[in-house]
C-alpha cells in the first residue's frame, strides 16, 4: 500500500514538473497604466472617444489596469503616429486612437508618415460607418434632381466647405473630378452651421457633409426636407434613409474612377481606429483585442455614447487589416490620381 506521505512526495514532484501559470504572465497588465494617446487637440471626436474607452475598457482586462488619456497632436495625428510605430514599448502599455485619414496618407507615400499601416497592432474601430454616409447634398429649390443634372450643360452646384484640404473639399474635388459633376467649392466657413447659413440665402447651393452630422446640427432642414442628397459618399451600398440616392461607386466615370473613389473613402471605413505598436506581444495583443470588443459591446460604455450621440458600430482588427491590404494593392496609376486630388484640394 503507498503511504500518505509518499503520494503528498508525489504531489509536490509534480508541482515542479508543472508549475502552476504565471500570475504575472495571465495577468501582464496588473498593477500597470496604459497611456491612450490621441493625435488632435482635446475636445474633438478622437478625443472624446479615447477617453470614453479609457473610462470603460479596464474593467475587461485581467488585472484592471487604469488608463491615462492624453493629447499629442501634431501634423494632423501623423506625428503621433510615427512615435506609435517607432518609440514606445511592445508590451502594450501604449496605445492610440489614430486619426481616420493617417493609414491612408501613409500607404499614399506622405513623406512625414515614416510608418507602414500593416505593422501596427490594431484593435479595432468603435465604428464600421454602417448607419453613416457622406453626403453631397443640394438645397431642394437647386434645379438638380439628381447627380446626372449635374453632368448637364449650364447646371451647377457650389459647395460651401470649411478650409483647403477639409474633408469636405476633398470630396467636392473628387465629385468632379472622377464622377464628371459640375461642381465648386467655396471655402472659409466656421463650420456646418454657417454653411447651412449661407444654404439657406442662397450664398451657396449645397455642402458635402455626414448624414448623422447633418440630422444632429440641422435638423430642421433634414427632417423638412429642405435639401436633397444627390450622392452618397462612404458606402458599398446605397443608404436605406436615402434608397434613391447613388453612392459615388455607382456614379463612377470608368474602373479607376472607382478604384480612386475606394482608396479616398478608405477613412470612413477606419472611422475611430485603436491600435498598439509593431511587434507587440503577441499573448498581450490578444488581451487588449479581446478587451476592446468588450468594451464596445459593454452596456454602461453604450448609455454613455448614446447620452454623447455617438454612433457606435464595432469591428475587429481583422477588418481593419483587411482594408488596409486592400488599399495597399491599389494600382499606381490611381494612387497618383489621388496625390492630384489631395493637391487640388488643398
Amino acid at each position: 500500500m503507498i503511504s500518505r506521505w509518499t503520494l503528498l512526495a508525489c504531489a509536490a514532484v509534480s508541482a515542479l514538473a508543472f508549475p502552476l501559470p504565471d500570475a504575472a504572465a495571465q495577468e501582464p497588465f496588473k498593477g500597470k497604466t496604459i497611456r491612450l494617446s490621441v493625435g488632435t487637440a482635446p475636445g474633438g471626436v478622437n478625443d472624446i472617444s479615447a477617453r470614453l474607452v479609457a473610462r470603460h475598457m479596464g474593467r475587461h482586462i485581467p488585472g484592471a489596469p487604469s488608463f491615462n488619456v492624453q493629447n499629442m497632436p501634431g501634423a494632423g495625428g501623423i506625428v503621433g503616429a510615427n512615435r506609435l510605430a517607432h518609440s514606445v514599448e511592445r508590451d502594450g502599455t501604449e496605445l492610440a486612437i489614430l486619426e481616420r485619414g493617417v493609414a491612408q496618407f501613409a500607404i499614399a507615400g506622405d513623406k512625414n508618415a515614416k510608418f507602414d499601416p500593416l505593422t501596427l497592432t490594431w484593435l479595432g474601430s468603435l465604428s464600421s460607418y454602417a448607419d453613416d454616409a457622406y453626403m453631397l447634398l443640394v438645397m431642394a429649390k437647386h434645379p438638380a434632381q439628381t447627380a446626372a443634372d449635374l453632368r448637364k450643360p449650364g447646371v451647377k452646384a457650389v459647395m460651401g466647405a470649411n478650409r483647403a484640404g477639409s474633408t469636405n473639399v476633398i470630396f467636392a474635388v473628387l465629385a468632379k473630378q472622377a464622377l464628371g459633376l459640375n461642381v465648386e467649392t467655396i471655402t472659409g466657413y466656421g463650420g456646418a452651421a454657417k454653411i447651412a447659413l449661407a444654404m439657406q440665402s442662397g450664398e451657396v447651393d449645397g455642402q458635402v457633409i455626414g448624414l448623422s452630422a447633418f440630422q444632429a446640427g440641422q435638423k430642421a432642414m433634414w427632417d423638412d426636407k429642405q435639401v436633397r442628397p444627390l450622392v452618397v459618399f462612404g458606402r458599398g451600398t446605397r443608404h436605406p434613409l436615402m434608397p434613391d440616392t447613388p453612392t459615388g461607386r455607382e456614379l463612377a466615370k470608368d474602373e479607376d474612377a472607382r478604384k480612386l473613389l475606394e482608396f479616398s473613402e478608405l477613412p470612413f471605413f477606419m472611422a475611430l481606429p485603436f491600435a498598439g505598436p509593431p511587434q507587440m506581444i503577441p499573448a498581450n495583443a490578444a488581451i487588449l483585442r479581446k478587451a476592446f470588443l468588450a468594451t464596445a459591446q459593454d452596456t454602461a460604455m453604450l448609455a454613455e455614447a448614446e447620452k454623447l450621440s455617438m454612433e457606435i458600430s464595432p469591428i475587429d482588427h481583422t477588418r481593419i487589416e483587411d482594408l488596409l491590404r486592400s488599399a495597399a494593392a491599389t494600382p499606381a496609376s490611381v494612387m497618383r490620381q489621388f496625390t492630384t486630388l489631395m493637391a487640388d484640394a488643398f
